[in-house]
């Protein structure tokens, strides 16, 4: 039989940081190696705990089934389009344009098709983005026409929202997100957490509004709430309520419910959202994801039911400040130790053009980013290094509005995105800076409560 040994460089690294380690090394003969053998389960390295499987799923096995053993009734990937450029945008005229056109040209390619002109679909990039769906409604005489009612926000990275144009032809994959939320809408709460097999650290994200895969890494979405349509409805002409259409379910099943209550002595204070701002407390434990690192990656969440009924309520009530924080960043007033450089405006120069980000905002440098220069006009500094320890989806929350809030052409499609026309179309000229700012608070403040969290302990 062979051994083998195995020796960890370290995680995030460059390709240039890669190479010059392996030049640095020289010979194999002075590194240190581990042997690794793999456990039951067939890891080779980053093994998983098997303590890991005692704990409660989050997750059933089947979904929307009754009587599952589980904290959630069901689960749900985030849509995924299969071409964002075209459904997703900061300008809701601009979706407006784009799909007009590729609207268009699909009647374009199935008339030739039609009349024999064309044996296949022509792949033209800036006029369409096929998948096979779309090829064989196409090809199938499929009518499709633009509609003006199915614009929603969505949630498209974290701190993102953006306009998407939500009808199902249009998005490849909807998964369960229609059960969450209604036609896209509806009110609802839902954790996401990156899906099984991601290569991000995990860290539990929280919307009210439907998210795109990528939000989170895949985004497995739990939800408070469920909606089934209502078969049952008596129909009348003067029906005005269409909220009668669907009947809303609890997310949280009851049987975690009464498992809960009865580990705590039959505390029937205890609510099903009291329990999913708990799973959202627990899911951000330093000890919980620390343990599971490499068990979250290959499989979605298990949780305790913590032991003393007051580490339950630490958990729930900071559940629901990291909720507070999370859904309403957009509120949450700026750090008080940012300071914020603004030079004269010119008299040429209206409010939107002085707050502008064009293309992109920057860091100092790469080793710098306690000041962030915002644009000619705006630099902002003293930004605690501490806010940069709250990461979700692979990076700080401040570097998704960094990276996200810019002006960007799509290579393909050579659709623009300008981030500032969110700004324009709200009437907010400040908004993209706010935002920053606002952001900059919310990660401090996520990570003073992460800090505080109980502490956890395995068996």
């Amino acid at each position: 039989m062979a051994t083998i040994y195995y020796h960890d460089i370290g995680d995030y690294l460059s390709r240039e940081q890669k190479l010059k380690m392996v030049h640095d090394f020289r010979s194999v003969k002075g590194m240190e190696w581990t042997e690794i053998v793999p456990n039951e389960k067939g890891d080779w390295i980053n093994q998983r705990d098997n303590s890991f499987d005692t704990l409660l799923p989050l997750f059933p096995l089947k979904k929307f089934g009754k009587g599952e053993n589980c904290f959630f009734m069901t689960y749900s990937l985030g849509i995924a389009s299969s071409r964002d450029t075209w459904v997703w945008n900061f300008n809701r005229k601009s979706i407006n344009h784009n799909m007009h056109k590729t609207i268009a040209y699909y009647k374009e390619m199935q008339e030739k098709l039609s009349l024999k002109l064309l044996k296949e679909v022509e792949y033209a990039e800036t006029e369409i983005s096929w998948n096979d769906s779309l090829i064989t409604a196409c090809e199938q005489g499929t009518l499709i026409t633009y509609k003006d009612n199915v614009y929603k926000t969505g949630y498209y990275r974290p701190y993102c929202k953006q306009y998407i144009y939500f009808d199902k032809i249009w998005i490849q994959r909807t998964y369960q997100q229609t059960k969450l939320f209604i036609n896209g809408d509806s009110q609802n709460l839902i954790v996401c957490v990156p899906c099984v097999g991601s290569n991000k650290d995990f860290m539990p994200i929280i919307t009210n509004m439907i998210p795109d895969l990528g939000m989170n890494s895949g985004c497995q979405c739990f939800p408070l709430y469920w909606y089934e349509e209502n078969t049952h409805k008596q129909k009348t002409l003067f029906d005005d309520t269409p909220d009668d259409d669907y009947i809303r379910h609890d997310g949280i099943t009851d049987w975690i419910l009464k498992e809960v209550r009865n580990r705590y002595h039959g505390a029937k204070n205890i609510t099903k959202e009291m329990i999913f701002y708990y799973v959202y407390g627990l899911l951000h434990s330093k000890d919980y994801r620390e343990r599971f690192a490499a068990d979250l990656k290959k499989s979605l969440p298990r949780i305790p039911i913590v032991e003393r009924i007051e580490d339950f309520m630490a958990f729930y009530k900071a559940g629901m400040q990291l909720a507070e924080l999370h859904l309403n960043y957009e509120e949450v007033p700026p750090h008080p130790e940012v300071v914020v450089h603004i030079t004269a405006k010119r008299a040429d120069q209206d409010d939107y053009d002085y707050f502008r980000v064009d293309p992109k905002m920057k860091f100092r440098s790469k080793d710098d980013k306690s000041v962030i220069l915002y644009n000619a006009n705006i630099r902002l500094e003293n930004i605690p290094l501490k806010a940069y320890d709250y990461i979700v989806n692979g990076k700080s929350a401040i570097e998704w509005i960094v990276e996200r809030y810019c002006v960007s052409i799509d290579k393909k499609s050579l659709i623009k995105n300008d981030a500032n026309d969110w700004g324009r179309e709200h009437q907010k000229p400040r908004y993209i800076l706010d935002l920053l700012l606002s952001v900059i608070n919310v990660s401090t403040q996520t990570v003073d409560i992460v800090n505080s969290l109980p502490r956890l302990t395995f068996d």
